[in-house]
């Protein structure tokens, strides 16, 4: 065990922590010794959820074994330290995908459980937990439960959304969907209002897979409601392009510069380029699924492009009931304090329920946005926000969270505290600490 700092991905937050690597599923939990503990995947949470200052993580990237896998029904079994990146090499080539991604292939499968990822396509295949058939829970106190839909459910639904906070997913099961070919046929439309954005989405209601869009958030008032939108499906079998369409090389940012390279100029001038970068209705494309998905995993390191205070990412679910006004009354917001937003994706939420107690999905439209740190501003910022996106009944995603108060929590996510009973007492998180008691 060896105390170390260890960062969030947004760098904004710092975690003084004794870490220890799990070497194998077989192993019982160290002893708290008056600390607490935390199950700590990959790092790919963007705030404190992940971290657990003055206490225990507990490193799961050795329990990395595959189990077994049905190449005929697409069930996967394998350690909850296994990273969806190592998932899709073996399963890709064999006719299958992850039912569910979020836009990193980094996140370890019990990762992906803890935060009930959500990804594109959430209108037709909802949260990542409604794919998972089973898994091991380890208890501080050793006790081990096999929970699954009809086995110790109670738990099931504690843990999937559940922060890590009920204990050590040991190995997970979980169903793959079938792709008849490894590339994505992909098409992007330009919008110039918030109006033309609802009505695609509209237009791809039913018929397509993936959908998404970037949204400008750059422009001061002026470009208020402007995007990309883009739906896509898996391709069908035999398709391929004309010039080979494969994810290029990864690139690393080297270094982090001494200030935040992303601003209003440089935010300003990428967002005009990127918004004409195509025309009004470009044709269809095919693009390898690794591209699709993944277009950030090409960059390694790219938090540090938001330089040594790192940046935060904000993110929001409101209900569909007036989503047009209150979209509006959030990007205006935006556009008036002039913060640079760098990311900012704006995607459908569907009615499939997710069998987590606090996952963050529900019926509607999610906003997310990245910030450089750039102090008491953007955190004035932040109270505005929350104050609208509470005011019309939505939450934000504690996964992407590193700031919010305890009573924008607790207003978000009312029943909280059916989560209770379920966390484990050796386990906590310097999330939980802030929003449960704050």
């Amino acid at each position: 065990m060896m105390r170390q700092t260890v960062f969030s991905w947004g760098r904004t937050t710092a975690s003084d922590s004794d870490v220890q690597a799990l070497a194998s599923r077989f192993a019982t939990l160290p002893p708290g010794e008056g600390q607490t503990m935390l199950p700590f995947g990959n790092g790919r949470s963007y705030g404190d959820s992940c971290l657990n200052p003055g206490g225990t993580l507990l490193s799961t990237r050795y329990l990395d074994h595959f189990m077994a896998f049905d190449a005929a029904t697409g069930v996967l079994r394998c350690e909850a330290g296994v990273l969806l990146a190592d998932i899709l090499k073996l399963t890709v080539p064999q006719g299958w995908f992850v039912p569910v991604t979020p836009g990193t292939r980094f996140v370890t499968l019990g990762g992906a459980i803890a935060n009930d990822v959500h990804g594109k396509n959430h209108l037709t295949h909802g949260t990542f937990g409604r794919h998972v058939r089973a898994f091991a829970l380890r208890r501080s106190d050793g006790t081990l439960l096999h929970c699954s839909p009809t086995e110790n459910a109670d738990w099931f639904a504690a843990t999937i959304g559940g922060l890590g906070l009920t204990g050590m997913v040991l190995w997970a099961e979980i169903q793959l969907r079938e792709i008849a070919s490894p590339w994505v046929e992909e098409q992007t439309t330009r919008f110039a209002s918030l109006d033309e954005y609802f009505a695609l989405c509209q237009a791809s209601a039913g018929k397509d897979e993936y959908t998404v869009a970037w949204i400008d958030c750059s422009g001061g008032t002026q470009r208020v409601g402007r995007g990309l939108y883009t739906r896509a499906n898996h391709a069908a079998a035999g398709a391929h392009p004309a010039r080979d369409g494969h994810q290029p090389a990864a690139r690393s940012m080297p270094f982090t510069p001494p200030f935040s390279l992303v601003n209003r100029l440089s935010v300003s001038a990428f967002n005009a380029l990127h918004y004409h970068r195509v025309g009004i209705n470009d044709p269809a494309r095919l693009t390898h699924c690794e591209t699709y998905f993944y277009p950030l995993d090409h960059i390694q390191q790219w938090y540090r492009m938001y330089g040594p205070k790192g940046f935060y990412q904000y993110q929001c679910v409101i209900p569909p009931d007036d989503a047009d006004r209150v979209l509006g009354t959030l990007l205006t917001e935006i556009g008036r304090s002039h913060a640079a937003s760098f990311l900012g994706v704006l995607k459908q939420f569907g009615a499939l329920a997710s069998p987590g107690l606090l996952s963050f999905p529900r019926p509607g439209f999610t906003l997310a946005l990245d910030f450089p740190n750039a102090g008491h501003a953007v955190h004035a910022l932040f109270e505005r926000l929350d104050a609208v996106v509470i005011g019309a009944g939505g939450r934000l995603y504690p996964a992407k969270d590193g700031r919010m108060s305890g009573a924008c929590f607790r207003a978000g996510y009312p029943h909280w505290q059916q989560l209770t009973p379920y966390i484990d007492p050796a386990f906590s998180s310097g999330f939980w600490r802030r929003v449960a008691a704050g």
